[in-house]
């Protein structure tokens, strides 16, 4: 599951059993990721909700919403194959799917230009902004020849959902032509996407200002193998490199075969196992605390400002919310606890690499995993658009966090409100053809 961030303050969401047919009916409208995230976050099992749903699209096989929830609850399942195939046959139906407000109308309407992918491929929004005033349209786009293959719904501002990879690419360009005269405020410039990839990023911020990021390379696969058989020194990937190396696939979220390596012999088990054409490469960090444990923490950027969305503690140096013990100890939840109440003071001491961090990269929402190292500098582990900050955590357990997770909720609604210019509750204009597929509103 993809929930490494935990928060709580959104409004309760209708209640699940899985087992209840007459919870199906809901399914009928898209729900996105979020009541999948909170199931699994309650740790209820998703598996009899998904056969429900697999006999009710059985019976109504022309519902893309069926389709899609389904794909969802299947990703989540960690059925990826079987869950990317739905999420295609929903597409094929439909290109077009709404979170509706909780108000009619809505306060804001965002439209979030998505590619078809897993549950790592796009900014998934409506786990922060779920049960909110804000109108959530998902537009799947197309091809780069024809990113807008369906209709434009009307709408008061855009998100660029999709992450950066390969792939994207071409899309990300055929974007950045198409929404320079969009007509209504673009979040996330598309041109500003290619730089969270791993070794741009790292690039991007050597000599930051209170920054500390590892340098970062992509190395073909051919390459690690000569260092791996001892034909090559790991210093020929790149200059002072050196073992413990940590390595992963490029393109891999999640820490999907993320691995800490400390000589050629692991080097080539793990190549053995992982059969991936490139990877990226970087010296290990040990950010180990006096204590012996490894802290890492999730900070959302809104429009330049930092939140606060958790910390983990845990005696890896791979830290994953969902596996660092959070849920079971009371002493880690209480450490949190403290590092989220004086997370100002963070702030104030880390002033100068946030800034730096803002104008190297100016996204108007993105997150950063990262740590405190020995020296005092913000360690910068990863920053992108597409991780998952929610508010979902169990209010008994985390009731800290509720406070801090409403003010990033309503850091990002007023950063809609603020970039449409218009009154709360005041509904702009519709685009002059919304009817039909077109570069421009």
């Amino acid at each position: 599951m993809p929930h490494s961030s935990a928060s709580d303050s959104a409004p309760p969401a209708e209640p699940l059993t899985a087992s209840a047919p007459e919870l199906l009916a809901p399914w009928r409208r898209f729900r996105g990721l979020a009541p999948f995230l909170r199931m699994s976050v309650a740790d209820e099992d998703l598996r009899p909700l998904a056969q429900a749903l697999l006999a009710q699209v059985d019976r109504s096989p022309g519902d893309a919403t069926l389709w899609l929830n389904l794909s969802l609850v299947m990703q989540c399942l960690e059925q990826a194959e079987l869950g990317l195939a739905m999420q295609a046959q929903a597409l094929e139906l439909q290109r077009v799917y709404r979170i509706h407000a909780t108000c009619t109308p809505p306060t804001r309407r965002l439209l979030m230009l998505m590619v078809p992918g897993d549950l790592a491929a796009n900014t998934p929004l409506e786990c922060l902004l779920e049960g909110s005033d804000i109108e959530l349209i998902f537009y799947y786009l197309g091809s780069a020849a024809q990113p807008f293959a369906a209709p434009i719904p009307e709408h008061d501002a855009v998100l660029v959902a999709l992450g950066d990879s390969d792939e994207n690419a071409p899309l990300l360009t055929a974007l950045e032509q198409a929404l320079a005269q969009w007509g209504r405020p673009v979040l996330n410039a598309p041109a500003l996407i290619p730089r969270t990839r791993r070794d741009r990023l790292s690039a991007l911020l050597q000599g930051a200002p209170g920054v500390s990021m590892p340098p970062i390379v992509q190395v073909q696969r051919s390459k690690l193998a000569e260092v791996a058989a001892q034909r090559a020194q790991a210093a020929t990937l790149f200059a002072d490199c050196a073992f413990p190396l940590i390595v992963r696939p490029v393109g891999s979220q999640a820490g999907r075969d993320l691995a800490r390596i400390t000589q050629p012999q692991e080097l080539a088990e793990y190549l053995a196992r992982v059969p991936e054409p490139a990877f990226f490469v970087a010296p290990f960090i040990d950010y180990r605390s006096a204590d012996g444990l490894y802290r890492k923490f999730r900070i959302a950027m809104v429009d330049g400002r930092p939140y606060v969305s958790h910390m983990a503690v845990s005696a890896h140096w791979m830290v994953h919310y969902v596996n660092a013990g959070m849920y079971e100890d009371a002493a880690k939840r209480a450490e949190e606890a403290r590092f989220m109440d004086d997370f100002d003071a963070f702030c104030a001491h880390h002033q100068a690499a946030f800034a730096a961090i803002q104008e190297r990269l100016p996204l108007d929402y993105y997150c950063m995993d990262a740590a405190q190292a020995a020296d005092g500098r913000l360690l910068v582990f990863e920053i992108d658009h597409i991780m998952v900050v929610h508010a979902m955590d169990s209010a008994a357990l985390f009731p800290f966090k509720q406070r801090h997770m409403a003010k990033l909720r309503a850091a990002v609604r007023d950063l809609l409100l603020r970039r449409t210019g218009a009154l709360p509750g005041a509904a702009l204009s519709a685009p002059p053809d919304s009817s039909a597929p077109s570069p421009q509103p």
